[in-house]
């Protein structure tokens, strides 16, 4: 069975603990699901001028975050790594061309492990990381997720996890709270988001900073957007299906999407 590729918006790392309309999302969404024998999942927080995966045996949770609850610190999630998927992913990654490598010793940061935390709780199925590169184009992105299409034949469950919206000095801004509705300008690139990944439209998708309303404030820096492109491409370019929108904090969209 083919798997599906997805893109999660992971929000702040107190999805895990505090209730909201993505929390509930992420609960029941492996029901969705075939179960995967293995996930690989594209970080928003694993940043790397190139393409990296994880290949530890026994990746350790990452605390990459300051100034949250103390029960957060100390939560692991203690699934598996699969040095055997991240030699394979690698492996397809080489042969597209494109440069890569493993970090033996890196682990789950927050872009991993709180979704899948909501996911896949009894943390029982083997998990690889892959990094995104802020530098690096939305175009490269794709053809990383491209090269990495055939796990999904093999079982796979790729995931990007980053974030629909991701303006932070307008989640900051005093007075803002987590159930605060979307303001137009986040509405307006959600809904411009949703119309292309539905559509098919890759040309517009990776040019998105300069074809999408607010594209540019809604992505200050592109490290959130970049994993769905590694799932869009995953997907084979679209067209893609959104399963689920909401807000967080007014200003972070918390789609997701399924390719």
């Amino acid at each position: 069975m083919t798997m599906p590729a997805l893109f999660v918006s992971h929000g702040a790392p107190t999805i895990v603990i505090d209730p909201s309309p993505a929390r509930d999302f992420l609960l029941a969404l492996a029901e969705t699901l075939p179960r995967p024998r293995a996930i690989l999942v594209a970080s928003a927080h694993f940043e790397r001028p190139t393409p990296t995966l994880t290949g530890a045996l026994r990746p350790p949770t990452i605390h990459d975050f300051g100034g949250f609850p103390r029960a957060l610190y100390e939560m692991r999630y203690p699934a598996a790594g699969d040095p055997a998927l991240a030699a394979r992913a690698a492996a397809l990654i080489a042969d597209a061309g494109l440069p890569v490598s493993i970090d033996p010793a890196y682990g789950f940061d927050h872009g991993v492990w709180t979704p899948l935390k909501l996911i896949y709780p009894d943390a029982d199925i083997p998990t690889v990381a892959l990094s995104v590169a802020p530098q690096a184009s939305p175009a490269a992105h794709v053809a990383l997720g491209a090269a990495l299409a055939p796990l999904r034949d093999e079982g796979v469950l790729i995931i990007g996890s980053g974030a629909a919206t991701h303006d932070l000095s307008a989640v900051f801004r005093p007075g803002v709270g987590p159930d605060d509705p979307m303001p137009d300008w986040v509405s307006r690139f959600s809904e411009w988001l949703a119309a292309a990944i539905e559509a098919g439209h890759v040309d517009d998708l990776v040019a998105y900073r300069e074809r999408a309303p607010e594209g540019r404030r809604n992505h200050p820096t592109p490290e959130h957007l970049l994993p769905l492109f590694v799932a869009l491409g995953a997907g084979g370019g679209g067209p893609g299906r959104r399963v689920h929108t909401s807000a967080a904090f007014g200003a972070l969209a918390m789609d997701a999407y399924v390719f």
